[in-house]
């Protein structure tokens, strides 16, 4: 099973999964990051753990369409069996939806189905919720709306602010995803 881990940041989700592999804990081979931001640091966390790395933009291809293409094909040429979001800031269109069937899965920072989408943390900070959490779901077609694998809960503390509540939802994401990405990989080995 070979993994690509498509990012868009600073990659503290891929440095985790990184670790995971590099410790043998995760089934499978991680076989490529892609972002689509070149200059971004989750590129120099690839190159500290030896996992060959690729950047592109939309922009680059010209179009959202081309910028699809030339992601599959990429792909492809890695062989990549599965792939793992991990703070990857675009929605995965069509082609790659339809090339990765029920092989995506993704890392995001609230209790699905509430506060899909960018800014989840500060969204459910400023409406006064009592707790947010971290969902762990395969892609479909919509916003966060693929069927969930796992969720964890966060209680956001009446001593949070933005950042501390951020931190304390990176610390379960580094947890719940490493966990979850070892049943889905083995399960998916167990198939073939």
């Amino acid at each position: 099973m070979r993994v690509a881990v498509l990012a868009s940041g600073n990659g503290t989700n891929f440095q985790v999964i990184a670790e995971h592999y590099q410790n043998h804990d995760l089934p499978g081979e991680l076989a490529l990051l892609f972002c689509n931001h070149p200059t971004a640091p989750v590129m120099q966390r690839a190159e500290k753990f030896n996992v060959p790395a690729e950047a592109f933009t939309v922009k680059d291809c010209g179009s959202k369409e081309a910028y699809e293409a030339r992601l599959l094909k990429l792909l492809q040429a890695y062989r990549i069996d599965f792939i793992t979001l991990a703070g990857y800031l675009r929605v995965v269109g069509s082609t790659i939806l339809a090339a990765f069937p029920n092989r995506i899965v993704n890392l995001h920072p609230a209790l699905l189905p509430k506060y899909p989408g960018l800014h989840s943390i500060e969204r459910a900070f400023d409406a006064g919720e009592k707790e947010t959490g971290v969902t762990v779901h395969y892609i479909d077609a919509g916003l966060d709306s693929g069927p969930i694998i796992a969720q964890r809960t966060v209680p956001i503390l009446p001593t949070d602010t933005v950042e501390s509540l951020e931190t304390r939802v990176h610390e379960v994401e580094h947890q719940l995803y490493p966990t979850v990405l070892k049943q889905v990989l083995t399960s998916l080995e167990e198939e073939n």
